[in-house]
């Protein structure tokens, strides 16, 4: 495979005139393609369409423990739900909150919670003078839209191989009390595939914090997300929990975790898992909001997924739909971008493969792509303020098109993924 570094000037200029003209082909069959979001295909939403059937007017329509779901009232959820979610987030059913269908709007309820009225009685975060939070990076750009949408400072802190930079992370909580909170996606993390080694989860949990109301975001929206059945070729991430317990440190994790890609995006259950004493606060201030989350949603997902087997063999039926256009995405890239300078990621799970081109390339490439018919998550999106400082990272999303259309949406990135590249190499 050609190696771009090695060309020479006029190689590259026929090299780029030799891709102008395959780019024209593509920009003249008028393409419609779209891999822009992380959002479940239709043969994957239709895994989940018996859940509708579970429920109807001559169910039982009561909890286990007898509560008529059609009612007002458990605040905190079913008994039965609590104690399924917690299976599935590593997490005792005492200490599981059952929300509504977003687990976005649980997390930014949450923030706004602390930023209101506080944390566990320290000074709320509206009144303070500054305030950070630390953004992995490359990460989830609507966990970077909370923080932006509050007016926190937002740092970046790569993300290496295991996590977190931690020895960039212990090194500014240490020393800065207006650092508040880190964002962390744990399992497959979006869009790099990271899974968090046991040493990152025991550092984030033990480290010492100038800010005594620090808190760690730990979104595991991808927990049960693998793409093989093997357990061999799963990703295991520590618990978050039993490492703050360990280090003395029981209040500082919130998990949070949903449905949402396990069943339906739009009509799903979400849940926080938490400390007794961060239990008591939420619910003594959901408690305003509520009376109670929906608990007929609630009860047909726990008699439809049953337990952690029935989960189990459910997202073995999500992994074979979206494994092979994940195999296809980096057989496209291994087949055409070796030697370009370009780089990507091979997650196990998750719902992303990131990929990053020579310094520069990000923009242009997702600008020719979407001249060719062919929309990508924006360059930038996966970094606060949507600013990549190196304008390289671009998010890939496999699981929406269908293969054949996600074929030929790669053969059109590929294509501006090496424009890009020898334009770079020219200018």
């Amino acid at each position: 495979m050609p190696d771009y570094a090695q060309f020479s000037q006029q190689q590259l200029e026929e090299e780029l005139a030799r891709l102008n003209e395959e780019y024209a082909a593509f920009k003249a069959r008028d393409l419609k393609l779209n891999m822009a979001r992380g959002k479940p295909s239709s043969e994957q939403l239709e895994l989940s369409r018996p859940v509708l059937d579970v429920l109807n007017s001559q169910s039982d329509l009561s909890s286990d423990d007898g509560t008529d779901c059609r009612n007002y009232g458990v605040l905190e959820g079913l008994a039965e739900t609590r104690t399924f979610m917690g299976a599935m987030m590593d997490e005792h059913p005492s200490n599981v909150f059952i929300y509504g269908a977003s687990s976005l709007k649980m997390m930014y309820d949450t923030f706004a919670q602390y930023y209101m009225f506080g944390v566990l009685g320290k000074t709320p975060w509206c009144k303070l003078d500054e305030m950070k939070w630390l953004c992995p990076v490359p990460g989830y750009d609507r966990h970077f839209a909370i923080t932006e949408a509050f007016g926190v400072q937002m740092i970046n802190v790569p993300l290496l191989e295991g996590g977190p930079d931690m020895d960039m992370v212990e090194d500014l909580v240490a020393k800065d009390a207006s650092i508040k909170g880190i964002w962390c996606v744990p399992k497959y993390s979006n869009p790099s595939g990271t899974s968090y080694s046991d040493e990152t989860v025991r550092r984030l949990a033990k480290m010492h914090c100038a800010a005594p109301d620090f808190r760690i975001f730990w979104d595991n929206a991808y927990a049960v997300h693998h793409l093989y059945d093997d357990p061999a070729r799963q990703d295991q991430v520590l618990d978050i929990r039993s490492a703050c317990e360990e280090a003395g440190y029981p209040n500082r994790y919130m998990k949070f975790a949903s449905l949402s890609k396990i069943t339906f995006p739009g009509a799903s259950i979400s849940a926080f898992g938490c400390s007794f004493a961060n239990m008591q606060e939420a619910k003594k201030r959901l408690g305003v909001q509520t009376i109670g989350f929906d608990k007929l949603n609630q009860l047909r997902h726990v008699r439809y997924l049953r337990d952690m087997d029935g989960l189990a063999a459910h997202m073995s039926k999500h992994a074979a739909i979206i494994r092979p256009k994940f195999e296809l995405v980096l057989d496209a890239l291994r087949e055409n971008l070796v030697g370009t300078g370009c780089t990507w990621t091979e997650p196990r799970g998750g719902y992303f493969v990131c990929f990053s081109g020579p310094e520069g390339t990000a923009k242009r490439t997702v600008s020719l792509a979407k001249e060719a018919g062919v929309v990508l998550t924006g360059a930038g999106a996966p970094f606060p303020y949507g600013n990549d400082p190196e304008d390289s990272v671009i998010r890939l999303a496999p699981t929406l098109p269908p293969l054949d259309e996600l074929r030929v949406a790669m053969e059109v990135f590929v294509c501006c993924a090496k424009i890009a590249c020898v334009e770079r190499l020219l200018a």
